[in-house]
């Protein structure tokens, strides 16, 4: 036994001396009886302690004598404490961990225990470390020699850290977001709750703004997470630079944050508090090597204005920041009840429009192509309609934007695409002069990965090809092409088919990029159409679009023609295809073949 365990010498010396005193003169085969019972439980209590110590070697056990100096310390103590067993021994309880605080009611804990018998109940406890740091225990503590002249006290305590990390570690994840560490959404509606309870007390305001990052997911797709992830991380930077220590800040999604402003009123700074968060994002982010330029769209709310709990201001926010994302990158919105009922409106709408293409509230009607000259019929423009099953008919102009600010559009895009090919294929087994049907894409569609694919499987599914289908596109979204879109359009292109851009001139785009796209074919749009018989300035820009247009072997195509003066200027400036109510408005697929099959005729060409 080493020196560490001479407190079991002791306790085995005592216990002979009292059978010893018990019968001093005693000789014969008795005596040596109780030695020897002695002496066996002895050995068979440090055999049994021995154990229990060798099989918990992660369990800090200390041995103290009657007044409270260590007399054992295993491995696990030296661990948890940092106290070698030689720099151990010896030393008083209180003085080597036990923190300051705590030490006299320790003291006064062991006399009570060993004096009057009140045990130190198990407990949690936060004890010293040799470098002065705490440790987390759950310390048991068992006295030995109870009733004796020499009792001895053993600590058992178990090390918490893991376990106290793991919860503070638990509770963070719970409260906090992980890579910003900003409080997520339950925590910052509790906090904006009690900021918004401090503002009522103080009869102040208070001002939300909800941020919502531009395209972010294209930053993530181009540059990987991980810069995406250093993007936020300096953003949620630069805000805590801007902000003040009232202020609160929350990341609620991957893109998006709040930042409250406790203590203003809406007539106090509301512009400049908005133009503190578009500030932070005036320098460019260095992402990927490369200095980059990043937009947020902004909505804002306002207390008592916009809601007085920190569930309808976040909400409401949420509401403006969708409304300025309608209007383009970096913009500001500020929430009001009519946008609020405008939205809902149109949430509601897109749910009925995903209804109604599984009950057949849409339809193709067609929209010819006519040759200014002959009045030929040249090609048809598929245009889509809704007409609910109750109610009048709902405008492409309202659902459709509608269908393109969400995945919506993409069924959408599907059902005109299955639909116009097979009318297409109808008319040509029926023997119909025609020759293609134009279908719309928007730029949402032209994002899709698989685009190209899917159009051209709906061809082969119909045994079509480039002169019965064409496609057109507005020209912004041809400026705004990436090289997928690009490429995929030049393919079409010489495969031979047909791409117009539609509505040609109301975008941003000059006659110099035509150069550069794959087309085929102007739509000089209505806009210019209507007045140019009139207007000058509107006669000029139509008839530098149709002579550019020719010299670079394109067809254009007048839209809107509505009047026998707009006709004749299209005649004089040579146009090669008129599109208007002049000749035919848009119709079902019924009535258009009629017309193809020469059963009905329009006003010198047209329908009524």
């Amino acid at each position: 036994m080493s020196g560490r365990d001479t407190g079991f010498r002791h306790w085995l010396a005592r216990r002979w001396q009292e059978v010893r005193a018990r019968r001093p003169d005693a000789r014969d085969d008795s005596v040596r009886d109780d030695v020897e019972v002695v002496r066996r439980q002895y050995l068979e209590s440090e055999q049994r302690f021995r154990a229990l110590l060798e099989s918990l070697p992660k369990v800090a056990v200390q041995g103290y004598d009657h007044e409270r100096r260590v007399i054992y310390w295993n491995e696990a103590s030296t661990r948890l404490y940092g106290y070698a067993p030689e720099e151990a021994q010896g030393q008083l309880l209180e003085e080597l961990i036990i923190p300051a605080p705590m030490r006299e009611p320790v003291i006064q804990a062991h006399r009570a225990w060993v004096r009057e018998g009140v045990e130190i109940p198990a407990d949690e406890l936060e004890l010293q470390h040799k470098s002065g740091e705490l440790v987390p225990v759950f310390s048991h503590h068992v006295m030995l020699g109870e009733h004796t002249d020499d009792p001895l006290m053993f600590c058992v305590d178990v090390d918490l850290s893991d376990q106290k990390r793991a919860h503070r570690e638990l509770d963070f994840a719970t409260r906090f977001d992980s890579l910003t560490h900003l409080p997520n959404r339950q925590t910052f509606e509790a906090q904006l709750d009690e900021a918004i309870a401090d503002c009522r007390r103080q009869d102040a305001g208070l001002v939300l703004v909800y941020l919502d990052i531009d395209h972010f997911v294209e930053i993530n797709d181009a540059l990987g997470y991980e810069q995406g992830d250093r993007l936020l991380v300096e953003l949620t930077r630069r805000l805590h630079r801007a902000t003040r220590a009232s202020d609160l800040m929350s990341r609620l999604s991957s893109d998006e944050f709040v930042i409250a402003f406790p203590g203003f009123q809406r007539e106090d700074v509301l512009s400049q508090l908005v133009h503190k968060v578009q500030q932070v994002l005036r320098a460019p982010f260095l992402m990927d090597g490369s200095r980059r330029h990043v937009t947020a769209c902004l909505g804002v709310s306002l207390y008592p204005d916009n809601g007085d709990t920190a569930r309808e201001l976040i909400r409401n926010a949420d509401v403006a920041k969708n409304r300025a994302k309608l209007d383009g990158r970096g913009s500001v919105w500020f929430f009001d009840q009519q946008l609020h009922d405008e939205l809902l409106h149109q949430h509601r709408l897109v749910d009925r429009l995903e209804q109604a293409l599984d009950s057949g509230e849409l339809s193709l009607h067609y929209q010819p192509q006519v040759s200014p000259v002959s009045g030929r019929i040249e090609n048809l423009e598929a245009l889509l309609r809704w007409q609910p099953a109750e109610g009048p008919p709902i405008s492409p102009a309202e659902f459709i934007p509608l269908a393109e600010r969400s995945d919506l559009i993409h069924r959408l895009g599907d059902w005109v695409m299955e639909t116009a090919c097979h009318q297409r294929a109808l008319w040509r087994d029926a023997g119909l002069a025609l020759e293609r049907i134009d279908i719309n894409f928007s730029g949402r569609q032209m994002s899709r990965p698989d685009v190209f694919q899917r159009f051209e499987a709906c061809l082969a599914r119909h045994g079509l090809g480039p002169r019965h289908i064409g496609l057109e596109l507005t020209e912004n979204v041809l400026i705004e092409a990436d090289d997928r879109i690009l490429e995929g359009l030049h393919r079409l292109h010489q495969l031979g088919f047909r791409i117009a851009i539609d509505d040609f001139g109301t975008g941003y785009s000059s006659l110099s990029y035509l150069k550069h796209f794959p087309v085929t074919a102007l739509k000089i749009d209505r806009t210019f159409v209507r007045d140019a018989p009139d207007q000058p300035e509107d006669r000029a820009i139509m008839e530098a679009a149709i002579f550019i247009g020719h010299r670079l072997g394109l067809e254009v195509v007048a839209e809107g023609v509505e009047n026998c003066e707009q006709l004749t200027l299209i005649r004089e400036l040579r146009c090669d295809l008129v599109q208007g109510f002049y000749f035919f408005r848009p119709m079902p697929a019924l009535e258009m073949e009629r017309v193809l099959g020469g059963l009905v005729t329009g006003h010198q060409g047209v329908s009524g």
